[in-house]
């Protein structure tokens, strides 16, 4: 399956660091607007990942976070790696500005 590009960097860290399970509304703000259909078969990779890793949920309708991430072929450290080099560089502000934008 191919995985859609992630809405942008801030928007992943920011997802994975602030909550340990995901649902359809963080998936859809992760990989901007899809069809229904779409995130389904994302969902349903995440959690084939999820059995084959023994991971379980509390919600029956959330993924965790981790595995979702892995599943999707998403390094979160690659990320911060990449955010830490644009902010030296001086291309985005550090992500304490940056978090109240997104999450409006």
């Amino acid at each position: 399956m191919n995985i859609p590009q992630i809405t942008d960097i801030d928007t992943a860290i920011l997802i994975y660091y602030r909550y340990p399970e995901i649902g359809t509304k963080e998936i859809t703000q992760l990989f901007k607007k899809h069809s229904k259909s779409t995130i389904s078969r994302l969902k349903k990779l995440a959690q084939k990942y999820m059995v084959a890793e023994s991971v379980y949920t509390h919600g029956m309708y959330k993924l965790n976070t981790e595995c979702a991430y892995r599943a999707w072929g998403i390094d979160i450290e690659d990320l911060e790696k990449r955010r830490n080099k644009l902010q030296k560089l001086r291309i985005i502000r550090p992500m304490g500005l940056v978090m109240e934008y997104v999450l409006c």
